[in-house]
């Protein structure tokens, strides 16, 4: 059944799409977060270990919520790795390993993306799809990323 919330329905599938996006974006950057946690290694390690493992602890949550406003708007959410990979704007990279430092820059440079891709998103949200729920949430989103980004920096400072 499709929410009666003020919304034209394009606007929510419109919503939804953007949404599904967001998500994919934001289970790539768990799954490089729980990579990098598992193979973390060096004089750092264990620092970095528990930093990770904060870092997947509150996408786990954005994930879950994520999930839960693409229902709310009334769609179905993906659930497949295959899904998630066709969706993101993130990529990974299978087969590699890469040093503590290296760790650093690719995360921060992933939230970075995620960060101005939800810029982008935002303004989509508010003046295309009319969303202004949507929009408040990308919002915290992208302020919590800000945050995650800030540390991540702080490392390579």
């Amino acid at each position: 059944m499709t929410p009666k919330i003020g919304i034209a329905e394009k606007d929510l599938h419109k919503s939804i799409d953007l949404l599904e996006v967001v998500l994919s974006d934001e289970m790539t950057l768990y799954i490089k977060t729980r990579k990098f946690h598992w193979n973390v290694c060096g004089e750092s390690f264990m620092e970095l270990h528990k930093l990770f493992e904060s870092q997947y602890k509150d996408l786990e949550e954005i994930i879950d919520l994520v999930a839960e406003r693409i229902s709310k708007l009334g769609g179905k959410t993906i659930g497949t790795m295959k899904e998630f990979t066709s969706h993101s704007r993130l990529k990974e990279t299978p087969d590699k390993y890469p040093a503590q430092k290296e760790m650093l820059k690719e995360l921060l440079s992933d939230y970075e993306t995620v960060i101005i891709q939800l810029r982008k998103d935002i303004e989509l949200s508010s003046t295309k799809n009319k969303d202004a729920g949507t929009t408040d949430f990308l919002t915290g989103i992208m302020q919590d990323h800000e945050t995650t980004a800030w540390v991540l920096r702080r490392y390579l400072n």
